[in-house]
């Protein structure tokens, strides 16, 4: 079992960046897949990027290629989404999920979730 923990949200304007972080507790971290998901308000969840166990696959929403950055270190415990050239359609609340499998890109594989981080873009 693994607890998540995210940080890093806030308010920025729009063609500003943010980088979240998640760190998890747990001793098995290294053995999951990791996702940042988003929800805005009205909309249903979303699976934004995932990396595998490893770190050296990762998978991203078409909307957020290029701008956005999945990344994890497994000494740390701690997986990051590195957010640049913001828009006002990324604001949501964002979470962060692991699944017990070494890659998945299906959403309902995640079943550990951190509270949430909201992320706010202005225009």
């Amino acid at each position: 079992q693994v607890q998540l923990v995210e940080s890093g949200g806030g308010l920025v304007q729009a063609g500003g960046s943010l980088r979240l972080s998640c760190a998890a507790s747990g001793r098995t971290f290294s053995s999951y897949a990791m996702g940042w998901f988003r929800q805005a308000p009205g909309k249903e969840r979303e699976l934004v990027a995932a990396i595998n166990w490893t770190g050296t696959t990762t998978n991203y929403k078409d909307s957020v290629k290029g701008r956005f950055t999945i990344s994890r270190d497994n000494v740390k415990n701690t997986v990051w989404l590195q957010m640049n050239s913001l828009k006002p359609e990324d604001t949501a609340v964002y979470y962060c999920a692991a699944a017990p499998t070494k890659v998945t890109w299906a959403e309902n594989d995640y079943t550990y979730w951190g509270q949430g981080t909201q992320v706010t873009v202005s225009s």
